[in-house]
């Protein structure tokens, strides 16, 4: 893989880029205070600004990481942040990327999750060359499964109790797509 770090992606209406310690407030009150939003997540609801501060400083000292991935997903027409995409696992030795992400829920049923998700996928298979996309989603979550499936990214079967979220032991639906698919598609 040709790690990069997380590089500004621009999309139609969406700039997917690294964040800044002033998103904070916009990170709490856009999505992370949101118990709908945080509701099937493994990290637990905001109850203060001070939470989205610690977390973007975090962030920040992780981008020095060449295989460090996560973006805010800012919308163009506002300039505010109002989600996240982010690589949350990797494993290099078969070049896999596991990716996961949250949108507040004024956003939802709009295709902005879908926008992002698809920018992320053509970044990690045409500029850091992974073999393999994937993520997954709680059962009891199936919109996030329709993102999943919008972006071409195929099920290949469920997990039962092998994840855990704020609702507790779940069973997991995966997705993937391998990079002879992504590119395949493109023909």
């Amino acid at each position: 893989m040709n790690h990069i770090g997380t590089r500004t992606i621009e999309t139609e209406r969406l700039i997917l880029r690294k964040s800044r310690r002033e998103d904070a407030q916009a990170m709490f009150d856009n999505w992370a205070s949101d118990d709908k939003v945080t509701r099937f997540m493994t990290w637990q609801t905001y109850r203060s600004v001070e939470e989205a501060v610690w977390r973007i400083d975090y962030m920040l000292g992780e981008y020095a990481k060449d295989n460090y991935y996560d973006w805010f997903i800012e919308l163009k027409e506002t300039g505010q942040p109002i989600g996240s995409i982010s690589a949350v696992h990797f494993i290099d030795n078969i070049r896999l990327a596991h990716i996961g992400y949250c949108i507040g829920n004024k956003w939802w049923g709009q295709g902005i999750m879908p926008e992002a998700l698809g920018a992320v996928i053509k970044f990690f298979f045409e500029e850091v060359g992974v073999n393999r996309v994937e993520a997954c989603h709680d059962v009891n979550n199936p919109n996030s499964g329709r993102v999943m499936a919008k972006c071409g990214m195929k099920y290949e079967g469920t997990l039962r109790q092998s994840g855990w979220n704020n609702q507790g032991i779940n069973d997991r639906a995966f997705y993937g797509l391998l990079r002879e698919e992504y590119f395949d598609s493109k023909d």
